[in-house]
């Protein structure tokens, strides 16, 4: 039994022993292994790597902690940058370095079975059958994280310093100022009444806008394909139409309409009952308008996706139902609205989400004007303009990346949450 056991541990001396030489330096387990071309790669690599980015890194991971010692020598902007890149290619470096330690101790216990070194060739073809798609994916997902991931890190970092247009680099050096930014939202007085109004405008804007389109193209669909509607195919064509036009030109061409001094609405339309509403200089018509533009705008892609649905609803279901004695209330309720439901729901909830973070129709029908006082926002802005303004008006970039935080934990609960609900979502988990 103890020369059983001292054998056991003497098997087991190969994989510690690797695993101790690659945790010293990549690759010199790959070499105890007698794997020498994959150990000299990656010890190659390894001292490139070190040799060419230690500086990089050395200073980056330095400026993302102090953001600069000295002003105007120092530019906080740029070294939370390449503290941020440094962050990403080390964690790039410490993956490599993980899956090293791994291989390396797969190869030894693969050694203690006694199986033989592999050759080159059919090293190579396991490559190819297992890694090779890994390989392929790398450069796409190298870009994604640099062109998607680095500029969400460099927000968020944003989001916790005292960036404005009062303390901005090279003149001044940036510091870490926790959560801040967003206790002033919540607190500070043009900061609170301002987010507060914003905020109920913006969830108002998102139910009211995109459930009126919804309804509206349901309504429609549900008239179109009624077998009594005759030249069908002419209908849906017009009703489509609103969406073949470009959304941009579209709402330019409703602001002129919409304009209380020389609008065709005011003018032409309401002057005949003596009526002139200020569309452009009340927040609250504004928002009217908004509203109405943006049901103009949304509800033919909803009459197209439904009318789509209901072509595909069996007929006979139909039939059994009007053999069961069931209304058209009782059809509609029980069987055309449960298909179309779960079949577009997770449509529809993204036409949601778009709607709240819908920056075109705001900014290009009046800027999010009127201006409103006590507010440093419009009265028509919604977050994703508001954002906007900060960013680019007033250069409050730390209140706007706190702002853009919010936004995204919002749409990512909602959408969680209401995907996780839908048929269709539970159906996809089985397969």
């Amino acid at each position: 039994m103890a020369n059983e056991k001292k054998r056991k541990g003497d098997l087991s001396q190969p994989r510690n022993i690797a695993t101790l030489l690659s945790v010293i330096f990549p690759g010199l387990g790959q070499l105890y292994n007698r794997r020498f071309i994959k150990g000299f790669v990656l010890f190659i690599v390894t001292i490139s790597f070190l040799i060419t980015t230690w500086n990089y890194i050395d200073i980056g991971i330095w400026g993302l902690f102090t953001l600069g010692t000295i002003p105007r020598e120092h530019h906080s902007i740029q070294l939370l940058l390449q503290g941020l890149i440094a962050l990403i290619v080390l964690s790039f470096a410490i993956a490599i370095y993980i899956f090293n330690i791994k291989d390396a101790r797969n190869d030894a216990k693969l050694r203690e079975d006694g199986f033989k070194k592999p050759s080159v060739i059919r090293g190579i073809s396991s490559f190819y059958d297992r890694g090779f798609p890994y390989f392929m994916i790398l450069p796409g997902l190298i870009m994604l994280v640099f062109i998607v991931v680095l500029p969400l890190l460099f927000m968020l970092a944003l989001a916790f310093t005292d960036y404005n247009q009062y303390n901005a680099p090279p003149r001044n050096l940036l510091s870490w100022v926790g959560f801040n930014n967003f206790k002033d939202l919540m607190n500070v007085g043009i900061w609170k009444d301002t987010f507060f109004s914003v905020f109920t405008w913006t969830i108002v804007w998102t139910v009211v806008a995109t459930t009126l389109q919804i309804l509206l193209g349901f309504f429609l669909a549900l008239m179109v394909n009624d077998k009594r509607i005759k030249f069908k195919r002419t209908i849906r064509t017009f009703l489509i139409l609103p969406w073949a036009v470009p959304a941009f030109v579209s709402i330019l061409i409703f602001a002129a309409l919409f304009n209380p001094t020389f609008g065709a609405i005011n003018r032409d339309l309401l002057s005949q009952f003596n009526i002139m509403i200020p569309w452009l200089s009340d927040p609250f018509w504004a928002k009217v308008a908004l509203i109405m533009i943006q049901t103009w705008l949304g509800f033919p892609f909803v009459f197209a996706l439904f009318t789509g649905v209901l072509q595909s609803v069996p007929a006979d279901m139909y039939e059994a139902a009007d053999v069961d004695g069931g209304t058209r209330w009782q059809k509609l309720k029980h069987i055309t609205v449960p298909h179309v439901l779960y079949a577009t729901a997770p449509l529809l909830i993204m036409q949601y989400a778009g709607n709240f973070n819908n920056f075109n129709i705001i900014y290009l029908f009046n800027e999010g004007n009127p201006a409103v006082r006590g507010q440093n926002a419009g009265g028509t802005d919604i977050l994703i303009s508001w954002v906007y303004k900060l960013t680019f008006e007033t250069n409050n970039y730390n209140m706007a990346a706190a702002i853009t935080i919010i936004m995204g934990l919002i749409i990512s609960i909602f959408a969680f949450f209401q995907f996780r609900k839908t048929a269709a979502f539970k159906e996809e988990g089985r397969y």
